[in-house]
């Protein structure tokens, strides 16, 4: 395993490696948080999970108008300046969500909070995809899996620890880490934006908002997006209502589901690394057809099997799927975007984020609280089975063009061993 992980290190650029420490700390600030904002809200303003559902949903719709106006700031300015605001306002407002006493303030703070929060996301996915060819991103994609995923082995344990004395001290680390990560990110990583080819003029910020008209024309990326969608509303129950319903239903603690997600990520970091590269060869829709059929089997057993032992078994089950979707889907982005269009191609791509974070936990909310809990599983079972037939109706749609990008890739010259 030390061969494989040293070998791997002098396959990237070393500026590639800094943004992996960058992203591992600042995901353990918010992998405190982030599993048990849910519990924070029903707990601290006395609500159900409608309500919770629908401030998440907040969250998550600021969240698009702010990655939407990233993405186009990533294509006109640069990557690097992004990154670095977005975790500077993330280290300020993050504060803030543990000082509100009243509902009817969190309202408007979840609007800006969200915006703030996910200007950035654009930004970050783009210079991954500019550090590295075609050829070498979903690989790039899952080491950068691997560090969040170390980060969640410690910060759900650590989170469920600390939330029995205190949220506001989530907060605070949070703020510490977006602050750290800032840091990292402008001592020692460059700018990675494509330069302009002679004679090119940069565009107006007018004409880089209103080439988000081009990205709604590309027809099979828009359909790449809307069977993420659906799967991924699936898979966002694992972070927000899966707490609350393991709390409600079956009696686990948050302890407890702090021990599952750590499972979760430790599976991450032993496999990804084999995963990514077996199934490196593949079509990447087929994979995405393969991974969510993972989900399929894991989500649905929520609502089937009862049982501490086999709620882990479920959550094993849905790491496989998601150590071959996520890393596949956001190297798909990138194969679909042309190179000056890369920050608002990956702004799309957090609407596959965006949207689910939206619509899935208000409807889980209403399930909930209205009909039998077990539903919001079995929904989710017949959701992840239409995302598969239009994962395979795609493959075949666009096969020949993605084949085409990653022949391009293979044409290049490599990246030099572990430099820049």
């Amino acid at each position: 395993m030390l061969g494989q992980f040293r070998r791997t290190y002098h396959d990237f650029p070393r500026s590639f490696w800094a943004l992996v420490s960058a992203a591992f700390i600042d995901r353990l600030g918010g992998t405190l948080i982030f599993p048990f904002f849910a519990l924070y809200i029903t707990q601290k303003f006395d609500v159900g999970m409608t309500q919770a559902g629908a401030l998440l949903g907040l969250f998550s719709i600021s969240g698009l108008i702010g990655s939407t106006i990233g993405g186009a700031l990533t294509d006109r300015f640069g990557r690097r300046g992004i990154v670095i605001f977005g975790l500077i306002a993330s280290a300020f407002t993050s504060i803030s969500l543990g000082l509100v006493n009243e509902l009817s303030m969190f309202y408007p703070l979840a609007i800006l909070v969200g915006m703030l929060w996910n200007v950035a996301g654009p930004a970050h996915q783009a210079m991954v995809a500019d550090m590295l060819p075609p050829g070498k991103q979903a690989e790039g994609f899952g080491i950068l899996r691997v560090a969040a995923n170390l980060a969640w082995i410690f910060g759900p344990s650590i989170g469920g620890f600390l939330a029995g004395y205190s949220y506001l001290l989530l907060f605070i680390l949070d703020a510490i880490s977006s602050s750290i990560t800032a840091l990292i990110v402008f001592r020692f990583i460059p700018e990675t934006k494509p330069a302009l080819g002679e004679g090119e003029k940069p565009q107006s910020l007018a004409q880089t908002f209103s080439g988000y008209g081009k990205v709604l024309a590309d027809r099979p990326y828009i359909a790449f997006l809307i069977a993420s969608i659906i799967m991924l509303i699936v898979y966002q129950q694992l972070y927000n209502t899966l707490s609350v319903y393991l709390r409600d239903v079956h009696g686990i603690t948050p302890q407890g589901y702090g021990l599952m997600m750590s499972l979760n990520a430790l599976t991450v970091v032993a496999l990804q690394f084999w995963v990514t590269r077996r199934i490196a060869p593949y079509p990447p829709l087929l994979m995405m057809a393969f991974g969510t059929a993972f989900y399929l089997v894991g989500f649905t057993m929520y609502g089937v099997v009862s049982g501490f032992l086999l709620f882990m078994l479920a959550m094993l089950i849905i790491t496989m799927g998601e150590m071959i979707v996520v890393p596949v889907a956001q190297s798909l982005a990138a194969q679909f975007a042309p190179e000056a269009m890369r920050g608002r191609y990956m702004a799309f791509f957090s609407l596959t984020w965006t949207l689910p974070a939206t619509i899935g936990p208000l409807a889980a909310g209403l399930v909930m609280d209205n009909l039998d809990p077990d539903w919001v599983w079995f929904a989710g079972g017949f959701l992840c089975a239409i995302s598969i037939l239009l994962f395979l109706r795609l493959h075949r749609i666009a096969y020949q063009r993605l084949a085409a990008v990653r022949q391009a890739s293979v044409d290049t010259t490599p990246i030099p061993s572990g430099v820049d």
